[in-house]
């Protein structure tokens, strides 16, 4: 497995994942995502702003991972100090077909590398109430519970926040 920065090229190949992983979601009760989100705009500017990870797996999109360092005015609500720049995990998926294979883990991985990169020790991510792989995920992964929060833009769901300080060198 490799992680690299998405292309435009990688499109298709993301918006199939999308396909794949939403019917998925909703049949766990996690309706993050639906048909209007993620989509191909909001993709396409990850990649024009170089924030977009995917992880390959003998060629193929096995995952996707926007990391940001955009200030999250719904982090307030979280136990953090939303002074501290940090490295903010969005839109974290893994194809179905390439479940059980560590996709995750090695996205969440490239995040600290591409954190660390940039002199910045805190990753920060939030997930849906109901996405339990995710929440067993995060605190296997090292990651700290920081609360129960909204976010304005999908109104009516719940997320939990987790976040984790990097050693720094």
């Amino acid at each position: 497995m490799r992680t690299r920065l998405a292309r435009k090229h990688d499109l298709s190949s993301l918006m199939r994942i999308v396909r794949r992983v939403v019917p998925l979601m909703h049949a766990e009760g996690n309706f993050q995502w639906d048909d209007k989100y993620p989509n191909e705009a909001v993709f396409l500017d990850d990649i024009e702003r170089r924030r977009l990870c995917i992880a390959e797996i003998e060629e193929e999109v096995a995952g996707v991972v926007a990391l940001t360092t955009d200030p999250e005015p719904d982090y307030t609500q979280a136990d953090w100090d939303i002074t501290q720049p940090a490295v903010v995990v969005h839109r974290l998926a893994v194809d179905p077909l390439f479940r059980g294979a560590g996709v995750a883990k090695a996205l969440m991985l490239e995040a600290e590398r591409v954190a660390v990169a940039q002199g910045i020790f805190l990753i920060r991510t939030d997930t849906n109430k109901q996405n339990q792989a995710t929440q067993r995920l995060f605190p296997a992964l090292g990651y700290r519970f920081a609360g129960e929060i909204s976010l304005r833009m999908r109104p009516g769901l719940r997320f939990f926040c987790y976040e984790k300080q990097l050693p720094q060198p």
